[in-house]
């Protein structure tokens, strides 16, 4: 249930990477890999904040469409 502090709502990794359309495990992959930016708010256990800002980028990465250009296959079907 997301918390609201100051005028500020903020949701935990699994609230927002299910409003965002993706999985923790996706998440933390990207973050990794630096496809996007970790968030900057946590609790006092050091446990992710997330904004509806973040969950914007959560989702515009998600629905990100990348062209992708196929290699000729080398072996023949037969």
């Amino acid at each position: 249930m997301p918390a609201s502090v100051d005028g500020e709502t903020y949701y935990t990794t699994s609230e927002a990477c299910k409003k965002g359309g993706i999985g923790k495990s996706t998440f933390l992959r990207w973050v990794k890999a630096g496809i996007i930016e970790d968030v900057s708010h946590a609790d006092r256990r050091g446990w992710r904040l997330f904004t509806e800002q973040d969950i914007s980028r959560i989702e515009a990465e998600a629905t990100k469409i990348r062209r992708f250009q196929l290699k000729a296959s080398k072996r023949r079907l037969t």
